[in-house]
């Protein structure tokens, strides 16, 4: 009980930032919101109902990441801290508290449809992957986007009853986007990375930020149109999309690596540009 209260506390810290749930709830939040004649009712049910999946899952991700990561977190200032880290929680402890959370998690995922159940049991290999990314490749941002914003599919499915060309194009907007952010995320950890060997597209492309922020941030623009037109989004859709790409450019023109809280506040700030994503494609259920 000790390990799981200490456990517990750790994942409570972290809900004292809350930004990380909200990153990986908006994207089921998209695919609920994209398909086209789903009642308002079970729209707003499935949202509540992925909101506490991604609480339980965000907390179960962390837990993974930080078995994986032990070694490396005490290496770094800004997570050496961390139960595993510190040595105040051992491996079976922590294994202990992230079936406790997966066992939440399950009980989110059988009240979703069959189809939901099959993509949800799928994404725990990404969760479980992704810690490992950046110790083979210089992108671990991008296997993050495709573990964050499995959401996307996964609430299409669940509202739909199936999966689309639409869905698609929204989850590959949501990589895209996540590999932008997280990219500005890690400018603030480039010193410990390098010193340590970690590998990350913030230290690959330092030196061209603003340009590949800018790619980021296109495509999930140029993505998130093409997924509001393939689902047949309504007129209001295209005007409300104008905001989060203001927002987007906002960004792009005042990245700089050299600058880790402006980083943060900049990585924070995609909350509300995903709830303006979200609003867009709100509106355009208004006027089909």
């Amino acid at each position: 009980m000790h390990a799981i209260a200490v456990e517990a506390a750790e994942q409570c810290e972290r809900l004292d930032r809350p930004v990380g749930t909200w990153l990986l709830w908006l994207p089921g939040m998209w695919g609920i919101l994209l398909p086209q004649g789903v009642a308002p009712m079970e729209r707003l049910r499935l949202i509540a109902l992925f909101g506490i999946g991604s609480l339980v899952m965000r907390s179960a991700g962390c837990v993974v990441n930080d078995m994986w990561d032990r070694d490396i977190d005490r290496q770094v200032a800004r997570t050496a801290g961390r139960p595993l880290a510190s040595g105040a929680l051992s491996m079976g402890q922590a294994a202990g508290f992230l079936l406790l959370l997966l066992a939440m998690g399950l009980g989110v995922l059988v009240q979703l449809n069959a189809l939901s159940w099959v993509l949800g049991v799928s994404s725990l290999v990404l969760v479980g992957l992704y810690p490992l990314a950046k110790r083979f490749t210089w992108w671990p941002q991008l296997v993050m986007g495709f573990t964050f914003g499995f959401g996307a599919p996964m609430g299409y499915a669940a509202a739909a009853g199936q999966l689309a060309w639409a869905q698609a194009a929204l989850y590959a907007a949501t990589i895209v986007w996540q590999l932008g952010f997280d990219t500005i995320y890690g400018f603030q950890d480039m010193e410990d990375d390098a010193r340590i060997g970690v590998k990350s597209t913030s230290r690959l492309m330092a030196g061209r930020a603003r340009s590949f922020i800018g790619v980021c941030y296109g495509l999930t623009v140029v993505l998130l149109a093409g997924a509001g037109l393939l689902a047949g989004a309504g007129a209001l859709f295209w005007p409300a999309l104008l905001l989060p790409a203001v927002l987007f450019w906002r960004q792009v023109v005042a990245v700089n690596p050299a600058k880790p809280a402006l980083c943060l506040a900049q990585f924070r700030a995609n909350r509300e540009i995903g709830l303006t994503i979200a609003l867009a494609l709100a509106l355009g259920l208004l006027a089909v």
